[in-house]
């Protein structure tokens, strides 16, 4: 016996209405008074999507024009960098041959909310991933620019960045980890520098860890190792996060570099403690 299923009714709509007010306007006005009021809702419809059409033209015009005047006060370093970060960034949601709404909105989050960007900054930021989701090429081409266009602390900063993206989100795959892996390595980062970046993530999906064990691994070594060893990898990693490598990119950027400089110095003051 087939289930009785409750089908619930749709609100009515107002073409009844509609065909109401049209008798009574012929009822006490005749044919020419239909006709008036008709064209008077046609000549109000027809100003309503003219302003709305003035209004989004100005709207556009007030974007582009606050993009090219915050574009136009920026070094030429700053805004190839920001650029490319973005068309890798969107080159990444790509990957399964679609991006979301969601990915996206990660995107401009990260911009928003990690990077402290204002109104202004987020135009801009919004304008690239216009021109990024149409952008066809490959993501080899993208790196290959980058790795052309910018010295090895900047090369750094980039995949520190692009981790950081990616675990702005509640899970990471295997396959992201492995995908900012090999962008990593396309720009020529040495295994160690790489290691020290992947560390602080790489930790996060681990059920425990200790302390130590994190220590050892922004410094990019093994447990155990001597503090001989220990003052050598502060030492190396000091000088290529230190902020004035990337400081002509920006001050976020810079502000990036310092957050390094951070977990470095207090991995090496742990030690240092631990063993003097």
């Amino acid at each position: 016996m087939r289930r009785y299923e409750y089908h619930y009714h749709n609100q009515p709509g107002c073409g009844g209405c509609l065909m109401i007010v049209a008798l009574l306007l012929l009822a006490f006005g005749g044919a020419p008074l239909l006709i008036d009021v008709i064209g008077m809702v046609m000549v109000s419809g027809l100003f309503f999507f003219f302003a709305l059409f003035i209004g989004l033209w100005v709207f556009s015009y007030y974007i582009k024009r606050k993009v090219s005047d915050y574009e136009q006060n920026q070094t030429e370093a700053r805004n190839n960098f920001v650029s490319l970060l973005v068309h890798i960034l969107v080159k990444i949601a790509q990957i399964d041959g679609t991006v979301t709404r969601a990915e996206l909105q990660t995107i401009k989050n990260f911009f928003r909310v990690q990077l402290r960007y204002g109104q202004d900054q987020m135009f801009w930021v919004n304008e690239l991933i216009k021109d990024a989701t149409h952008n066809t090429d490959s993501m080899e081409t993208l790196l290959a620019q980058f790795k052309n266009s910018f010295a090895y602390e900047p090369r750094l900063i980039l995949v520190e960045l692009i981790y950081q993206v990616l675990f702005t989100n509640d899970h990471v795959s295997d396959k992201d980890m492995e995908l900012a892996g090999n962008i990593g390595e396309y720009l020529d980062l040495s295994a160690y520098d790489l290691q020290t970046i992947q560390s602080k993530y790489i930790h996060r999906r681990r059920a425990s860890v200790n302390s130590e064990e994190q220590y050892y691994e922004v410094l990019g070594l093994a447990p155990g190792t001597d503090f001989e060893m220990i003052k050598k990898a502060y030492r190396k990693l000091s000088m290529k996060y230190h902020p004035d490598k990337v400081g002509h990119l920006g001050e976020e950027f810079r502000g990036v570099a310092e957050e390094k400089m951070k977990e470095i110095n207090a991995a090496y003051q742990y030690f240092k403690k631990k063993y003097n």
